[in-house]
């Protein structure tokens, strides 16, 4: 008998939506991790510079989430995710044919606009093509993310031998060829009928007091979950130098594809998710205190594998905590968030929801970065207890929600409006 998170029981609209984001998230990082070398050492870019292209990148996708699920809402989910895949395949290629910053820069603009209107718009969709198991589909979305993110590195390993333009040609290629199958394959999105003006609508999103008490509560999940990029990397870099970054992310996701599904499976007995999203968020903010308590017993001197290993433990725990966490709470926030939408603003709901925690991941980002500069070092406890208190509050956030009856209970039918259908249905 299948698991409620098994691949094949879902519709094929999800599934075709979980193999897009692995095959995503390889195309996507079989470059992008290389691309500042590339501006350095290719085009002779400055460092400021640099910053710029991949700011720009960031700013044009966490900035317009809010857009690429407006859209959603209005235009109906399909179309959004086909027009994003097709832009960021243009943008992929505008790396592999430029050779001026100009090109760079609209080149990072498209990527990242890409990614704004289909990650909200691919979140809309699986929360109403999942219905009922859509805490199960979110589960296993983040699993083929964290596979994709892994494969991608390697893959681009592997074609930098032939040139970074080869690459890029090759991460187009992969999002042209999503483009088409989309196009054939992803069911029609249903389009709620609209009565309202877009201004009321976004009016209705930021005064929902309700979803903003959520947001507020949870953005700290995608600050904390971000910090594997940021902080563990600084900490295992400091340890035994950059190489060793990469069994920091190959620990973190072997973490998550063994734990995720079973732990939402297990999770998902009780329709009431408060506590298990606030038991996550606080063993988040707990596996910040692994490094730093590590770092006061002595490590074993010496560059030997074992040696190397030994000093690498206490981070990888905590990158393992760190991922354990993401597993308990990520599922339940995108199974939550259309329960405040309701079916006419899905999108644009998931889109304030990832903008408000975009803004407070960089403002958090740069805030642990000014620490880590005045303490000299990552294993300083400052950037750790502000992590850990992020997780704490963030708990008690959930909890405090909880007791006023603000967390919406698993299986709550969503508010539906009557529909109107662009090119059919789901199926």
């Amino acid at each position: 008998m299948s698991s409620p998170g098994s691949f094949g029981t879902f519709p094929l609209s999800v599934r075709l939506l979980l193999i897009n984001h692995l095959l995503g998230n390889i195309g996507f990082y079989m470059l992008i991790p290389f691309l500042a070398d590339y501006l350095l050492s290719d085009l002779a870019l400055s460092a400021a510079v640099i910053g710029v292209v991949l700011g720009v990148r960031n700013l044009s996708q966490q900035g317009l989430f809010l857009v690429g699920g407006t859209a959603s809402d209005r235009l109906g989910a399909r179309g959004v995710i086909i027009a994003g895949a097709a832009i960021r395949a243009a943008g992929f290629a505008m790396f592999a044919v430029g050779g001026s910053l100009p090109v760079v820069l609209l080149g990072s603009v498209l990527t990242g606009f890409a990614g704004a209107l289909f990650n909200p718009a691919v979140r809309a969709y699986i929360a109403r093509a999942g219905g009922d198991r859509s805490a199960h589909a979110f589960a296993l979305f983040n699993v083929m993310g964290n596979t994709g993110s892994a494969i991608g590195p390697l893959i681009g390993t592997l074609l930098l031998g032939a040139g970074f333009r080869l690459t890029a040609v090759a991460a187009a290629a992969v999002f042209a060829a999503l483009t088409v199958a989309q196009l054939i394959l992803l069911p029609a999105s249903t389009v709620a009928a609209r009565h309202t003006t877009l201004g009321a609508d976004l009016v209705r999103v930021f005064t929902d007091l309700r979803f903003w008490g959520f947001a507020v509560a949870l953005m700290g999940m995608f600050a904390l979950q971000s910090q594997i990029y940021f902080l563990f990397t600084l900490q295992v870099q400091q340890l035994a130098g950059p190489a060793a970054v990469a069994a920091l992310f190959l620990v973190e996701t072997v973490a998550v594809v063994a734990c995720q599904v079973p732990i939402t499976r297990a999770l998902s007995i009780r329709p009431d998710r408060g506590p298990a999203m606030a038991a996550g968020m606080a063993l988040l903010g707990a596996a910040f205190l692994l490094p730093p308590s590590a770092a006061l017993y002595p490590a074993p001197s010496g560059a030997g594998p074992l040696a190397l290993t030994i000093r690498l433990l206490p981070v990888l725990a905590g990158a393992v905590v760190l991922a354990i966490g993401v597993a308990m709470v990520q599922p339940f926030v995108n199974e939550a968030i259309p329960r405040f939408a309701g079916d006419a603003l899905t999108g644009s709901y998931f889109g304030a929801f990832y903008l408000a925690s975009g803004v407070f991941t960089v403002s958090t980002t740069a805030g642990l970065g000014a620490l880590v500069d005045r303490s000299g070092s990552p294993f300083a406890w400052p950037p750790a207890l502000c992590c850990t208190a992020v997780g704490v509050l963030s708990a008690l956030g959930i909890l405090v929600l909880r007791g006023r009856g603000i967390l919406p209970a698993a299986g709550t039918p969503l508010p539906r409006q009557t529909p109107t259908t662009k090119g059919g249905t789901h199926r």
